[in-house]
């Protein structure tokens, strides 16, 4: 894919790492001869990005380019009923986070998004506690964000060369909130889920 973008352009100038898989289940109600799907998430939504990076990097670096990691509210914020995703989550942020570092010599600034509920079907085909087709969202999703926002959002960040976007005031105050108030946020994060995926 990298060498038919170069092929083609000739040259990359910027990487958005947006691929992904979601996923909600009580970890509880996961049995452990399913468990293999949270690698498969994994796999997805980590390795997806890390193999693309690295690909893509050596002509990052002749453009000083910009690499953005989409990553997730749920990669800032343990989100009850989503430990896979938030797992693969987490993991993107700590490898960018390291990322942006080794890099910053080299010129390629690393951008790390976190959306918080965007109105797509993402959480409606992810994986079930069974590995299956979710069909639904276990997620309030009333006030979701437009993906034509989010898209915005994310290219102004790239283009302003910024570390973090926090797309929502609520995940702004938690992650201040983090800092003082650990048990406020998981609250906050219960509150997140709809009613009957709450863990009882």
């Amino acid at each position: 894919m990298i060498a038919t973008a170069v092929a083609t352009f000739g040259q990359i100038d910027a990487l958005i790492n947006n691929a992904g898989m979601s996923a909600q289940a009580l970890f509880g109600d996961v049995k452990a001869d399913d468990l293999g799907w949270y690698e498969q998430l994994m796999r997805v939504n980590l390795w997806g990005s890390v193999w693309c990076t690295h690909a893509a990097l050596p002509y990052l670096k002749q453009t000083r380019g910009n690499i953005v990691a989409v990553s997730s509210l749920a990669g800032l914020f343990g989100v009850p009923g989503r430990t896979a995703y938030s797992a693969s989550k987490f993991a993107m942020t700590g490898f960018f986070e390291a990322l942006r570092a080794e890099l910053k010599t080299a010129g390629v600034s690393v951008t790390t998004a976190y959306p918080g509920v965007v109105a797509t079907q993402i959480r409606h085909h992810g994986l079930n506690a069974a590995g299956k087709a979710a069909g639904s969202s276990g997620l309030k999703e009333d006030n979701a964000m437009s993906v034509e926002e989010c898209a915005r959002l994310i290219l102004q960040g790239m283009d302003q060369r910024q570390r973090d976007v926090v797309m929502t005031a609520k995940g702004k105050l938690g992650r201040w909130l983090k800092l003082i108030a650990p048990a406020r946020v998981e609250a906050m994060a219960l509150a997140a889920l709809k009613d009957e995926v709450k863990p009882s």
